[in-house]
């Protein structure tokens, strides 16, 4: 594996422990417990699904697992940027390297995406 595939393995794995973490401090009222389910299943699906894609038996498996972890990146800065609007944390502060983490990510497997299409086009293996 190369030293760039385990430095993302490591993002996303830190991102979904950190978010685990973050959503330990939500509010307990509603939406509060609402937000925190859907942003646990957002977040820990960004390194579950990334895994899958790096075990994908074809080069389709591996573009379209590698898009629904973009879209589950996206869901979570999603739901992350709901959290800070509706207030539903108590250290908001705690919020702003999660919310910088999952643009990155989105736009990191986004890219990584247009990648595989543009490679599929051309005939290439992830």
């Amino acid at each position: 594996m190369n030293p760039q595939s385990a430095a993302l393995i490591q993002r996303t794995d830190r991102f979904s422990l950190d978010v685990i973490g973050l959503v330990r401090s939500f509010v307990f009222d509603e939406p509060g417990p609402t937000v925190k389910r859907q942003l646990s299943k957002a977040a820990t699906s960004v390194a579950a699904n990334h895994r899958a894609a790096r075990r994908a038996r074809s080069h389709d498996e591996f573009a379209s697992t590698i898009a629904l972890v973009a879209q589950e990146a996206d869901e979570s800065l999603y739901w992350l940027r709901l959290a800070l609007q509706a207030r539903l944390l108590r250290d908001e502060a705690s919020l702003q390297p999660l919310l910088r983490e999952a643009d990155e990510l989105t736009a990191i497997f986004s890219a990584m995406v247009g990648t595989a299409r543009r490679n599929r086009r051309r005939g290439r293996r992830p």
